[in-house]
């Protein structure tokens, strides 16, 4: 059996709702520009639909709010900021 065979993140139903999470964000997110220079990276995006399946989501409604809250480099403070260092 192969890695994909026995891991549950890579099942059938997984994998479409992935996609389906993915088609969702890269519509509402992909696209944005700030300039020349995307708003927001494709890799936080990737990152979320990943994240939303593995936490056992069934379904894909609530997946932009998850991003808003947890992903939006516009809404998370920034890791390093000008007061701690």
């Amino acid at each position: 059996m192969t890695d994909t065979q026995i891991d549950w993140r890579y099942s059938d139903d997984k994998l479409k709702l992935r996609e389906e999470c993915l088609k969702i964000l890269l519509t509402k997110f992909g696209r944005q520009m700030e300039g020349t220079i995307p708003k927001y990276h494709s890799q936080s995006i990737y990152n979320c639909a990943h994240d939303w399946v593995s936490q056992g989501h069934k379904i894909s409604n609530g997946v932009v709010a998850y991003y808003k809250t947890y992903y939006d480099p516009n809404k998370r403070p920034n890791q390093i900021s000008e007061e701690s260092t």
